[in-house]
């Protein structure tokens, strides 16, 4: 297949695990997870959709149960099944699917456990802001918390923490990291200065924005996932990918 626009990422994913109900795979980033807008790009969808062929053919189908931004590599849950989508799907509303997160952050926290329950809602609603999705915490919010562990610490003035979202708010672990004054590395609308997103929005990845942001893409990823499936609970873990690894080495 050809694309509108070079993608700088292998379309590719690996499965992590797989039954007759669901599929559990692991994505790279900046590969998106599901076709957006008008762009004609490699996605995750289209990847699992090629290798569910058959099943597709047979009455199957590809419902995503979670969803990662296009910059969070990591697990994510899909279902093959109306069965599978529909048990899945009320699963996560009830919030009995746990999930955890590896992030590399500016700085080294003094912490080595926090708890941020500040509540988040869209900054435009109480501040000025040129970026419409950029979200922040605020009194008026939706109730929100994140737990977090300090892990590893780089060499270069970074560390590894682990990242256990309870609630499943837009952004959420990278506006309560900001909040505590670590931003993810390379993030670039929470990082300190939203004129990053706004420049790669515009350019794309320029040696100018490298040198800010030492990484095309957030330092995060989904490395934890379990879900109840049929009357036991699965858990599925992803290592640390190397492009993070190497921002502690």
């Amino acid at each position: 297949m050809e694309y509108d626009m070079p993608i700088a990422v292998e379309p590719d994913f690996r499965v992590l695990y797989e039954d007759d109900g669901v599929l559990v795979a692991d994505k790279a980033a900046p590969l998106l997870t599901h076709p957006t807008g008008d762009k004609n790009e490699p996605t995750l969808w289209h990847g699992v959709r090629e290798l569910l062929a058959y099943e597709l053919a047979t009455g199957g189908q590809v419902s995503f149960i979670n969803r990662l931004d296009r910059e969070t590599s990591g697990i994510t849950l899909i279902a093959k099944t109306a069965e599978a989508a529909s048990a899945l799907g009320k699963a996560m509303q009830e919030r009995r699917l746990h999930k955890e997160y590896y992030a590399v952050v500016q700085g080294v926290p003094l912490w080595l456990q926090a708890v941020n329950a500040e509540p988040i809602l869209r900054m435009e609603e109480v501040a000025f802001t040129r970026i419409h999705v950029r979200q922040c915490c605020h009194p008026d919010g939706k109730p929100c918390c994140t737990e977090f562990v300090r892990l590893e610490q780089g060499i270069s003035d970074c560390c590894l923490v682990r990242c256990i979202p309870h609630t499943g708010r837009m952004h959420q672990i990278r506006v309560h990291l900001a909040y505590l004054g670590h931003p993810i590395v390379g993030d670039k609308i929470y990082g300190g200065d939203e004129s990053c997103y706004l420049n790669f929005m515009e350019q794309g990845w320029t040696p100018q924005l490298a040198a800010r942001l030492r990484l095309p893409r957030h330092a995060l990823h989904a490395c934890k996932l379990s879900f109840p499936w049929r009357g036991e609970t699965v858990t599925v873990e992803s290592p640390l990918p190397q492009d993070l690894r190497q921002l502690l080495v």
